[in-house]
């Protein structure tokens, strides 16, 4: 006799994915972890196979063959549109592995794991920018968070970059003077901002580990420097603007409601950050509760699984608890 598999959820990032069986009573039947979604470098379905291979890991863990003809919850880094939710639901559609599907921007996955029921805006931050919110009719908010052609400023990526321009600057003279051109390039053993521009141009520093550079940023800042403090205090601007705009959206800038922070710079939990968003929300949203996701992403991910299949209270207590 086979296991019946209730919810296959998915959450998968640009770095990594993990898969979870979840069980019509909320139990947590088996799950596995697999290599980052991205498909627009590797193509949909090369992407999807990635999402498979995870699949099949948790499917080898469970005592006999599965039952696979639940509901597929998939949270996906690069679903930033509907229109390519809508896309990639119908690729997911076509490999069998349950009998409805629903794909949802990852950032969905952070919200739902933060929140009892799906009510809620969270802001998340990692190497870019976006933010969400739900109500319980199914009612959501969302921005199309693929750059600057979206009106996006922030996340880690886009940090590092603002950092170096005002530490370039500050270094010969076009800017205002900065730390930053001192603990920029000290961080890769460097002693001047141009040493730090010819390495990462000429590759001799790798590009992707320009991310490196905003912790050091926040560092800057909370030693007193303006020109970094400027920068965060732009931040906690942005994730405020975003975090209000979806509040009133919904309806729900007046109202007692959960603000959640995610993604690697916001739950790093720089207090200059982190405090300044929570002031700055109270002027804007006075009954709003910010506080930084600790749950893992999955678990929003099989909780709006059971949502849709209509699971009862003391399921999603039970996959909770899994999660704890």
């Amino acid at each position: 006799m086979g296991v019946n598999v209730s919810v296959v959820a998915i959450d998968a990032g640009n770095s990594k994915t993990d898969v979870a069986l979840i069980g019509e009573d909320g139990a947590v039947l088996a799950t596995a972890r697999g290599g980052g979604f991205q498909p627009p470098v590797v193509g949909v379905e090369a992407a999807i196979d990635v999402l498979a291979a995870a699949l099949e890991r948790a499917v080898a863990e469970l005592p006999a063959p599965p039952v696979l003809s639940g509901h597929v919850s998939a949270c996906l880094a690069n679903a930033d549109l509907p229109v390519e939710e809508a896309e990639l639901a119908t690729a997911l559609e076509s490999r069998g592995w349950g009998s409805s599907v629903e794909v949802r921007n990852d950032t969905f996955a952070i919200l739902r794991a933060g929140v009892d029921e799906p009510r809620g805006v969270a802001v998340v931050c990692g190497a870019g920018i976006n933010c969400v919110g739900m109500t319980p009719d199914g009612r959501t908010a969302r921005f199309p968070a693929i750059g600057r052609i979206s009106g996006d400023w922030g996340g880690g990526s886009g940090l590092a970059e603002e950092a170096l321009w005002f530490a370039a600057r500050a270094e010969d003279g076009r800017g205002e003077p900065s730390e930053l051109s001192r603990t920029l390039p000290a961080h890769f053993g460097l002693d001047s901002m141009y040493g730090l521009i010819e390495a990462l141009h000429r590759g001799g520093i790798p590009l992707e580990r320009r991310h490196e550079l905003t912790p050091v940023l926040f560092a800057t800042a909370a030693g007193g420097d303006p020109v970094a403090g400027a920068l965060v205090e732009r931040l906690a601007e942005e994730v405020v603007a975003m975090a209000s705009v979806a509040l009133n959206r919904l309806g729900l800038l007046e109202e007692e409601v959960p603000v959640l922070l995610g993604g690697s710079v916001l739950a790093a939990r720089h207090p200059q950050l982190n405090d300044r968003i929570a002031e700055l929300l109270a002027a804007r949203a006075p009954k709003a509760e910010v506080r930084v996701v600790s749950e893992p992403p999955v678990l929003g991910a099989a909780l709006l699984g059971l949502d849709r299949t209509g699971a009862g209270p003391e399921a999603r207590r039970r996959l909770r608890a899994h999660y704890a």
